[in-house]
């Protein structure tokens, strides 16, 4: 008895809470390539979330395949022409195709319409991401902690710089902060770089130059993360603290500021592990995904849908990485057609798909046995 409801717990916890998060991504992210398919005249075949054998599905008037099925880790739009669910297209099934026929499949549009369809899916990530944390800036309103010194640590950057309790930080490198997230933000990212901080101290404006330390921080739930760190924490002084209230047009301009702030630190994040200032250990599959889904669901479902915007905008970034395979390939190939004014060869199309395979398994390989070692006792 004992067993089944360990068992029940552990679905419960980790089970459910991943595959919400990641239906909930993967659903919109095929939902933009079916609408502008769609709109492009397109016949679609599938709309599959996950892969594999179907596990249920219905069809609709239009003969489209809604289907959910046995691995959940991922999602494709399955054209009329294609080969696969890579968008690849079938040659030897196009080849014997009527004009009628042709009309409603993905090869026949025009570069211009292939792209957008391609470039869609990602596009709705990040407009998922906005329309969450829009919700959450209209429901809850932003909280801010003013970038207002409370202590500074011995033997760290700050105390080596300089810095002093009741100092505001006003900017760092030309860029304006007003929270002490934001700085946090500039801050965890840029270790081993000079940073010019301005700061106010007694009515006078001094810039300082201080170089962050990569340093080895736990979060509540013990997982180890590098980061680059100040040395500093905020004032606990209940002036610094607010909570502000948006209304549809301000949690909408917010939403789009946060949706790029993620976007922009999480390639800066990729480039520092490609060239070797970041530890490409901290890159997670879909064992850590479903760890911090569990964990993030413990402090509320609205959590975790915000867990949710995060992980549309990485899968709306990755997505546009020029690998054949993932939409960024696509257009990659899309952009050599229009220069060269007619598509790359057969073999040619094959060989990068064969490719991207490979790179995506082999990146898939790695992100897991990061999540293994990671769950492993020391």
């Amino acid at each position: 008895m004992d067993g089944i409801t360990q068992i029940g717990s552990w679905v419960l916890g980790t089970v459910v809470p991943f595959l919400l998060v990641l239906t909930i991504v993967v659903f919109f992210h095929e939902l933009g390539h079916y609408f502008v398919g769609r709109w492009n005249r397109i016949k679609i075949e599938a709309f599959a979330v996950g892969f594999g054998p179907e596990l249920f599905g219905i069809t609709d008037k239009r003969g489209t395949r809604w289907k959910f099925c046995i691995i959940p880790l991922g999602g494709y739009v399955k054209f009329f022409g294609d080969a696969g669910v890579a968008s690849n297209p079938d040659h030897e099934k196009l080849a014997g195709m009527t004009s009628d026929e042709l009309d409603g499949t993905y090869e026949s549009k025009k570069v211009w319409q292939r792209a957008l369809v391609a470039v869609a899916g990602p596009l709705a990530n990040f407009i998922l991401a906005i329309v969450i944390f829009s919700a959450t800036f209209l429901y809850s309103g932003s909280f801010v902690v003013d970038p207002v010194i409370g202590t500074v640590k011995e033997g760290t950057a700050a105390a080596d710089a300089g810095f002093l309790p009741g100092d505001r930080i006003v900017g760092v490198d030309g860029d304006r902060i007003q929270s002490f997230s934001d700085l946090q933000d500039a801050i965890s990212l840029s270790a081993g770089e000079s940073l010019a901080i301005e700061i106010e101290r007694g009515g006078e404006s001094k810039i300082f130059n201080v170089t962050p330390r990569m340093t080895e921080q736990k979060d509540r739930f013990g997982n180890s993360y590098s980061v680059g760190i100040l040395g500093v924490t905020s004032s606990t002084d209940e002036s610094t603290f607010r909570k502000i209230e948006h209304g549809p047009v301000s949690a909408v301009v917010l939403a789009v500021d946060q949706t790029w702030s993620v976007a922009t630190r999480t390639l800066k994040f990729l480039g520092q592990i490609i060239v070797g200032r970041q530890d490409a250990a901290q890159l997670r599959g879909p064992v850590g995904i479903a760890q911090i889904s569990s964990q993030v669901a413990t402090l509320g479902y609205d959590r975790l849908i915000t867990l949710a915007a995060v992980l549309s905008i990485s899968i709306g970034l990755l997505n546009l990485f020029p690998i054949p395979m993932l939409d960024g390939g696509h257009l990659m190939f899309y952009a050599i057609e229009a220069v060269r004014g007619k598509p790359l060869s057969i073999k040619a199309q094959e060989m990068g798909y064969r490719f991207g395979m490979l790179c995506m398994l082999g990146l898939m390989i790695f992100a897991t046995r990061n999540d293994i070692l990671r769950l492993l006792p020391g």
